[in-house]
């Protein structure tokens, strides 16, 4: 593939709240400073997060309802029922369709985030298979699979058009990649910072491999001196990478070249509210991450937040 891949951008989406959620902000609104701490729905498990303006969208592992935070204003509201499946990694498109990672399901989805109807689904896998997390490009959507060793490639046509529900392929990772036993392998992808490749982080190795997106060969990204144990969602800011190191609580901030086959790791980033967070968005000059508190036994009163933190 020679046309250089670009990660979409989101754009500020202004349409009317659909379903009311009574999730009061816990904090006194002072001067339009946008609250540290979002609250979101009790029971909710968030896992994925997607951010367009002033508002990120957060999907539930545990229903599959996809949730609208006002990140100004902390007040919410469900834009999606619950499909009792998982909902994960999320990206939102300049059209305003967000991209749904399926989980257990095998399956992604596209959904209208002005109304909530889904626009496409696609059966990528059965089980076993863990569909995590996505990242657009100019042409395409890619998915990756815990369970797999393998990215789902979406095409998207002229203006953007959604392929029809077979219009997917499977790209088999040959090269440095391995499966490794049964944990999460896997998990978080971004483009490069040129826009010609892919990089996905191995949960349960902690390393990072480019992808060549055309033919699936990979490589190790060269990180000397550092391991991205238990690597979950990356963001990826220029030539700035975020991995987010979810039992850790912190985020492993490391300077790429332009073709992301090498980086240097130049810090982390930790606060006092992360309670194992899974992955990061930008929005609003900082960056957001929901808390999955998976080592928080789940139940419908739970509580879950979403943390901002300065980028680095």
């Amino acid at each position: 593939m020679n046309r250089p891949l670009r990660s979409a951008l989101g754009v500020a989406l202004t349409a009317a709240l659909l379903t009311s959620v009574a999730v009061a902000p816990a904090w006194a609104h002072a001067g339009g400073r946008p609250p540290a701490v979002v609250d979101l729905p009790d029971g909710f498990q968030p896992e994925g997060i997607a951010t367009a303006g002033r508002y990120a969208y957060f999907g539930s592992r545990a229903t599959g309802e996809i949730y609208r935070a006002d990140l100004v204003t902390g007040r919410g509201t469900t834009i999606s029922a619950p499909t009792g499946t998982p909902s994960l990694g999320l990206k939102i498109d300049p059209r305003g369709r967000l991209f749904v990672a399926g989980g257990t399901a095998g399956d992604a989805r596209v959904l209208d985030t002005r109304t909530g109807e889904v626009l496409a689904r696609y059966q990528f896998a059965t089980a076993p298979t863990f569909v995590n997390d996505v990242v657009l490009t100019r042409d395409a959507a890619y998915f990756t699979d815990s369970n797999r060793p393998v990215l789902y490639r979406l095409p998207l046509g002229r203006g953007g058009a959604l392929p029809p529900a077979d219009g997917f392929t499977t790209i088999a990772l040959t090269g440095a990649y391995e499966q490794v036993g049964t944990g999460v392998n896997i998990n978080g992808i971004v483009a490069t910072p040129d826009g010609r490749a892919l990089i996905v982080v191995q949960s349960n190795t902690g390393t990072l491999f480019r992808v060549d997106p055309a033919t699936g060969a990979t490589t190790v990204v060269a990180v000397p001196g550092y391991t991205f144990t238990n690597g979950d969602g990356l963001l990826l800011l220029g030539r700035t990478l975020y991995v987010v190191q979810n039992s850790l609580n912190q985020i492993a901030v490391a300077t790429l070249n332009r073709t992301g086959t090498a980086g240097t790791v130049t810090g982390t980033i930790t606060d006092p509210e992360f309670d194992v967070p899974t992955t990061v968005a930008k929005a609003l000059g900082r960056l957001y991450l929901p808390n999955g508190r998976f080592t928080t036994p789940p139940t419908p009163t739970t509580p879950y937040t979403a943390v901002a933190v300065r980028p680095r």
